[in-house]
């Protein structure tokens, strides 16, 4: 097997910036309706591709389910949130008022990612582990700061570290990638000469007594 270089810093390329965007929707998002004050909780677990896992909280029920993602947006139903810098989203819930089949109304908020919680609670972050018959990996994601994440790895015995890329729901250093599919079970791709291996790997959770 060739040797992992792992680079201490990277950059994520042009064709790519989408995807980050797209990782600025990943939180918990609360805040009012204008029009009625009801309280509103937007949660995005996971991104992948052009889905997403969410739950969504009102009126004192809560959905969950598969959504749309466009761009910087997501839509849920008859709900969209977007958002342009992770901090603060805009969220619109559609609805058809009783008696005029012509007409849409609307109700709005102005959301914010909830700050109380653990700033490295990004779906990304953890232990992530896998094996076949003929190959093992670890990849660690220990903390994100925006694009850059801290990572470490041990790829068929070969270890390193160092400042990968996140981009959406994946994390790229070097010719390893690790991706997160629904927040337990993920999968880390790596070049092995001139073959890629791709192993499914779970996130790794201590038992606790």
């Amino acid at each position: 097997m060739s040797s992992i270089a792992a680079t201490s810093t990277s950059r994520i390329s042009p064709v790519d910036e989408r995807l980050y965007h797209q990782s600025n929707l990943l939180g918990d998002w609360k805040g009012n309706f204008k029009q009625s004050n009801a309280a509103v909780d937007f949660k995005v677990v996971s991104i992948n591709g052009t889905s997403a896992q969410v739950e969504y909280t009102h009126n004192g029920r809560t959905e969950r389910g598969t959504a749309t993602v466009d761009k910087n947006s997501i839509t849920f139903g008859n709900v969209t949130i977007a958002t342009r810098n992770g901090t603060q989203a805009a969220f619109e819930f559609s609805f058809q008022p009783q008696g005029q089949l012509a007409s849409t109304g609307t109700q709005t908020a102005i959301l914010s990612k909830n700050a109380s919680a653990d700033p490295n609670a990004n779906p990304l972050v953890g232990s992530w582990t896998g094996a076949t018959a003929d190959h093992g990996v670890s990849f660690t994601v220990s903390s994100i700061s925006g694009r850059d994440a801290q990572v470490k790895y041990s790829l068929d015995g070969t270890s390193g570290q160092g400042v990968g890329d996140v981009v959406g729901n994946s994390v790229l250093l070097g010719k390893a990638q690790f991706t997160n599919i629904d927040g337990t079970n993920g999968k880390v791709t790596f070049q092995s000469g001139k073959q890629a291996i791709s192993i499914p790997v779970q996130r790794f959770v201590p038992k606790t007594a």
